[in-house]
């Protein structure tokens, strides 16, 4: 904020376009990737809790639940 701009307060200043888009398909990614690893846990969780399947069953549980996830999402 030290510095004195020139010109219009619109234009702001030079962006790189190519590093701003691989941050937003980054972020997009982890997003994504991140909601199925989450639900498969919820998933698994109330899986191991409420059956008779235990800790070992919402594990496996969960593990192929992230795995078919991330495949269907590729």
């Amino acid at each position: 904020m030290s510095e004195h701009h020139t010109g219009p307060v619109e234009t702001g200043a030079s962006m790189n376009y190519a590093e701003h888009e691989k941050t937003y398909d980054l972020f997009i990614a982890g997003a994504k990737y991140g909601t199925v690893v989450l639900a498969a846990l919820m998933i698994a969780m109330a899986a191991g809790f409420f059956t008779a399947g235990g800790f070992l069953g919402g594990l496996v549980l969960f593990v192929v639940l992230t795995i078919a996830g991330i495949y269907l999402l590729r």
